[in-house]
């Protein structure tokens, strides 16, 4: 069983700064832990030593990193709690990162190329009868003649989060999510220059599922990497000569 939280007190002129680092340290000690509730403004203050603007605006760093929810008032729920998933904060970065343009679009989607074929390939071995009607669920749901193009990238956003869950890694999961939000508008422009006939996708969804069911995690690698050239034409990374995720 670990000790409680360690406060030290601060001692750098940007006191705030040093209230994050002394969080974050609590956290990779594993003093504090996701659904933790951090002490209240008063008491984190004098525990520190810091004034109680410096916690405020620590408070406010750290909500906007994602890492604590803040529950305004005077309740017993009121205050600061540590967030229990990475996923939203994960997909705000990298957005705004591939905003800045610190982040290619061949660069997101080389990346995807090489997490979802080590996913699919994980999913192929472990997938179990429950996983396989969600997925074939999802690609019958595809087949909808009258589905509008944003229904149908949310579906294909859910085929694809679904077969990185079945790889059994949730750090993989989340990274997933995030690389799908990240490049959401280039998938939809995508889904638009194919134009109205989205059955090309469709049938690569199909591959990619057969491969799964039969348990061939080659095959299920080789199905995403050609749904991606199809999908992403202009990236020469996914083209015919990309490299296997087992070479």
């Amino acid at each position: 069983m670990t000790d409680g939280p360690d406060w030290r007190p601060v001692k750098r002129v940007r006191a705030f700064e040093e209230v994050v680092a002394q969080i974050e340290e609590q956290i990779a000690s594993g003093r504090l832990r996701a659904g933790d509730k951090l002490p209240g403004e008063r008491a984190l203050a004098a525990a520190l030593g810091v004034g109680r603007p410096s916690v405020r605006e620590a408070m406010r760093v750290l909500e906007a990193m994602g890492v604590l929810v803040a529950n305004p008032g005077s309740g017993p729920e009121a205050g600061a709690i540590l967030a229990g998933s990475a996923g939203p904060a994960l997909t705000g970065v990298l957005g705004l990162h591939l905003g800045l343009a610190n982040f290619a679009v061949d660069d997101v989607v080389e990346t995807r190329l090489l997490i979802e074929s080590w996913a699919v390939e994980g999913a192929a071995r472990h997938a179990g009868e429950a996983d396989l009607d969600r997925l074939h669920a999802i690609v019958a749901a595809m087949d909808d003649p009258d589905l509008s193009p944003d229904r149908f990238n949310e579906l294909d956003t859910e085929f694809h989060t679904t077969i990185a869950e079945l790889s059994g890694n949730a750090l993989v999961t989340t990274f997933m999510r995030a690389l799908r939000d990240t490049v959401r508008r280039h998938q939809r422009r995508a889904v638009a220059e194919l134009g109205p006939d989205t059955g090309a996708l469709r049938a690569d969804h199909r591959a990619i599922l057969a491969a799964i069911v039969a348990r061939d995690p080659r095959a299920a690698a080789d199905a995403v990497a050609a749904h991606l050239r199809r999908a992403y034409p202009q990236v020469s990374r996914v083209r015919e000569d990309a490299p296997s995720p087992e070479n």
